[in-house]
């Protein structure tokens, strides 16, 4: 291995700590400096990732640009990071959604410097959730991007005012923090106690998924099934509830009101993947025999959540929440993937996941950009925008496209994948995804034409339309959406090798 490809996942974490650490000690009035500081360093992690998704060698299963640093000898655990193919996809995500996010977070005014370091650490932890493959230090990081969330919505986020009460940016900030964090509890349990019945000392998520693949003496499976099927729904709900598994998803919707346009995006397009990666990397790959055995349940309440998601989101009036519950919709299909245990499914939630990831990150950007305009988010009220909007009505009619699975998009090819292999495995829950989809083209029409294309108001004959910054910030999303749309081989043969890493835990 050269240098960089030596480095460049541990690169990966230590460049926005190194940022955020910079960020303070600026002086409080340096707002210029801090956003440029930011944006250069959301280039250089856009520049890593992409790196890291094209040295990835296709042809080899496993996990590649392996770095072992030791830490703490006693309990065996090692600084660890690794990539597979799911994993450079994620990494990838979060490069596109971190720049992108930078670029539009220079329209805070408070706090410049502190929001950025929080944001910082927040990516930080997601970079680091990606390429652990310690058990320890990707539960640490996995904690370490969820803490700051709660800052970021309490203090940046702003309150929901209904027409019968008020909803404070609090409430949505402590009630995702204390959800997940209650909910990372399990998952932490989880850890421990496969820690202990493997005996091998050792954190490592190769060397346990060995011992769950060959077992110990005599060559039997590493983790008893009657062991897999009481710690396997721990994994699934503690990661669940990240990922909007419903009816745990009721923190996600309140949350991404609350927060601030850049948190949004990350919370949407990162944050919630940390959850149906987690599924994934610890649940598929260390106990394979409990996924079988919870597969059925995972597959319907994933289903619930395709369907569930879009009759919310067709009935709210607030626009934000529209996208909200869309996201838990489209989180749907990503759980059905990966309870298909179907190469052409699990393929399909992993590139569902990039797919939704720049998808919603779009979504929120615009909602951001509306609403910082108009200063509302009431569907009742906006109207007729397309006429003084035209860069902004264009961005979001391409958001809702690919939500609604466009051919050309990537949202088509990704969710065919999941209705195939749906269909290969559970076709009655198949049929109930197909319908799940129609909805969502109901509502995204709807509000399209409700919103952008309805009678104009003059309300609205002085706003102004995007900058040339947050067009290209909204630009540099939308070309994945339709690289992935129109040729999703190179992003295909990336997702491979992991899919066959998961499939050869699974006995497939």
């Amino acid at each position: 291995m050269s240098f960089f490809e030596r480095h460049i996942l541990e690169t990966l974490i230590y460049l926005p700590m190194l940022t955020a650490a910079v960020l303070v000690a600026l002086p409080f009035g340096a707002r210029a400096a801090a956003r440029w500081l930011s944006v250069a360093s959301g280039l250089a992690l856009l520049v890593g990732s992409l790196y890291v998704f094209f040295v990835f060698d296709r042809s080899v299963d496993g996990f590649q640009l392996v770095r072992v640093l030791p830490w703490f000898d006693p309990l065996g655990i090692d600084f660890r990071l690794g990539v597979d193919g799911v994993a450079v996809l994620m990494v990838l995500l979060t490069g596109i959604v971190a720049f992108a996010g930078t670029i539009i977070a220079a329209n805070v005014e408070r706090e410049t410097k502190s929001y950025y370091v929080l944001l910082f650490i927040l990516i930080a932890g997601v970079y680091g959730t990606f390429v652990s493959i310690d058990l320890f230090f990707f539960f640490f990081f996995y904690e370490l991007a969820i803490v700051p969330m709660y800052l970021l919505i309490g203090v940046w986020g702003s309150s929901t005012k209904f027409k019968t009460f008020d909803r404070p940016k609090e409430y949505g900030a402590m009630k995702l923090v204390l959800m997940i964090v209650a909910a990372s509890l399990l998952v932490w349990v989880a850890i421990i106690v496969m820690y202990n019945e493997a005996g091998l000392g050792t954190f490592s998520i190769p060397a346990l998924s060995e011992f769950a693949l060959s077992g110990g003496e005599g060559g039997g499976p590493g983790f008893s099934p009657e062991f897999q099927r009481v710690v396997f729904p721990l994994v699934m709900v503690g990661f669940g509830l990240l990922a909007g598994l419903w009816p745990l998803h009721t923190w996600s919707p309140d949350g991404h009101v609350a927060a601030p346009t850049t948190v949004s995006m990350l919370h949407a397009g990162v944050l919630m993947k940390l959850g149906a990666f987690g599924i994934i990397r610890v649940g598929m790959l260390l106990l394979p025999e409990g996924m079988q055995d919870w597969a059925l349940v995972l597959f319907i309440l994933g289903t619930v959540n395709v369907i569930y998601g879009a009759i919310s989101a067709m009935a709210q009036t607030d626009l934000k929440y529209v996208v909200g519950y869309s996201s838990v919709s489209h989180m749907g299909y990503v759980l059905m993937g990966i309870a298909t245990m179907d190469p052409v499914g699990i393929t399909g939630a992993a590139l569902q996941m990039f797919s939704h990831g720049v998808m919603t990150a779009l979504f929120f950007a615009v909602v951001g950009a509306i609403y910082e305009r108009t200063h509302t988010r009431d569907i009742f009220v906006l109207n007729g925008l397309a006429s003084r909007m035209g860069w902004i009505t264009a961005f979001f009619v391409i958001a809702g496209l690919t939500s609604l699975g466009l051919p050309g998009l990537s949202g088509f090819i990704a969710e065919l994948l999941v209705f195939i292999g749906a269909f290969r495995t559970q076709p009655i829950l198949g049929v109930l995804g197909v319908i799940g989809a129609l909805l969502t083209a109901v509502y995204i029409l709807r509000l399209v034409g409700r919103v952008f294309y309805g009678e104009r108001s003059g309300e609205w004959d002085g706003v102004r339309d995007l900058s040339a910054r947050e067009g290209f910030a909204m630009g540099v999303l939308v070309v994945p959406i339709v690289v992935v749309g129109v040729y999703p081989g190179p992003f295909l043969d990336v997702i491979a090798p992991g899919v066959d890493l998961v499939l050869a835990a699974l006995g497939a």
